[in-house]
């Protein structure tokens, strides 16, 4: 049993390490292509906040990593949590996210109103 956990703790770790030295190759090539402004936002980023900025994959596949930069955006940690948030409530509501189209409520509550005021009169 404890070898088996030993194996997995392994794999485990590598993957991490794997995805940590990955996120720093296509950090540092977005850092280097783009401005350090957030794309959403617009909030400008300098050495002592630079850690505050993060690259966003627009097709969310974080294995596409182009060289030229064409799948990524820089993002504050604020908007890349909103836009992943969208994505999420987007997958769960079968909306694309890109669409602004929302279910409508088909309860009118006051769809009486102007009967009852009258009754009172």
């Amino acid at each position: 049993m404890k070898s088996d956990n030993d194996k997995l703790s392994k794999v485990v770790a590598e993957a991490r390490r794997a995805r940590d030295q990955r996120e720093l190759g296509y950090r540092e090539q977005a850092l280097k292509l783009y401005p350090h402004i957030c794309g959403r936002c617009a909030r400008e980023f300098n050495h002592k906040n630079l850690h505050e900025l993060t690259v966003h994959h627009r097709d969310h596949n974080h294995d596409n990593n182009p060289g030229d930069g064409s799948n990524w955006e820089l993002l504050c940690l604020y908007c890349h949590d909103n836009e992943h948030q969208r994505q999420l409530e987007a997958r769960q509501g079968n909306i694309s996210a890109g669409s602004n189209t929302t279910a409508s409520a088909t309860h009118n509550p006051f769809a009486n109103l102007k009967s009852m005021l009258d009754d009172k009169k």
